[in-house]
């Protein structure tokens, strides 16, 4: 009986020091200046913009105006990134003709606050009101692209808002299946707080939906994206890029890559 109640009292305190440091245990935000240079480094003419979450929480962007267009990619980036750490990417989106928004969830470069998984989600909403009201887009204009970590926040704000488009780039499917891939800690998957539960979200998107996966992807497994693929609404498309991992899916996707997204943005999504 006392074995029992030791037993017990122990995976209780377990259970608490996990809860305690999941949240260094999942978000890895690297701060300004980390990450951050010149975008002219780049070829780059972006405006640095300040979009206030719904709690008050201050988020920095990068935002790239492409006047031609009337669409808008509104881009969140993986763990351990920042927006610096995407100009490079930036540049080679600007190939897609549409304008860019890419911005920090708190905690993250210059943003204020700490992440968790409910304030991610408000970053995500306030960076879509942000292009509607600020920007003055329409929601059918607004294409989210995740990556990552990003994925599950791009998933969410598409289950509950209208979009032209959800595109998912080494995405997993929940952060559960996630614990149990990455963290050799008894109970762990059942113990965190955090959901992310993308393939349970996934059936309530409403846009057209592009899932790309490098098949060596040596961090989220590439069964996760073609379980989420699955579960997509129609139209769908997935874009397997041969030989890429987890970080290196545009140099080894090159134009492919490019042209795929660009195909889907523009609209021609079954193409």
């Amino acid at each position: 009986m006392y074995a029992v109640l030791a037993i017990g009292l122990g995976l209780l305190l377990a259970a608490g020091v996990i809860r305690s440091l999941e949240k260094n245990l999942i978000y890895f935000p690297p701060r300004y200046p980390l990450g951050f240079e010149p975008p002219e480094k780049y070829g780059l003419h972006l405006e640095e913009v300040w979009i206030r979450a719904v709690d008050g929480v201050r988020l920095n962007a990068f935002y790239f105006s492409n006047p031609s267009s009337r669409k808008a990619l509104l881009w969140f980036h993986g763990n351990a990134e920042n927006i610096g750490y995407g100009l490079e990417q930036m540049k080679a989106f600007t190939e897609l003709g549409v304008n860019i928004l890419e911005v920090d969830y708190r905690g993250y470069g210059k943003s204020e606050g700490r992440p968790d998984e409910a304030g991610l989600y408000r970053d995500a909403e306030a960076a879509y009101r942000y292009l509607l009201e600020a920007r003055r887009f329409q929601p059918e204009d607004v294409i989210c692209f995740g990556q990552s970590l990003g994925g599950a926040v791009a998933v969410d704000l598409a289950s509950r808002h209208p979009c032209g488009g959800l595109i998912l780039q080494s995405t997993f499917t929940s952060a559960r299946d996630m614990a149990r891939r990455m963290f050799a800690i008894p109970l762990f998957a059942y113990v965190i707080q955090s959901r992310f539960d993308s393939l349970g979200k996934m059936a309530r998107v409403r846009a057209p939906v592009l899932i790309v996966h490098g098949t060596n992807d040596e961090i989220v497994p590439f069964a996760m994206g073609q379980k989420l693929y699955a579960l997509a609404p129609e139209p769908k498309r997935f874009l397997a890029v041969a030989g890429a991992g987890h970080n290196d899916v545009l140099y080894l996707g090159g134009q492919l890559y490019l042209d795929s997204l660009k195909r889907f943005v523009s609209g021609r999504a079954k193409q």
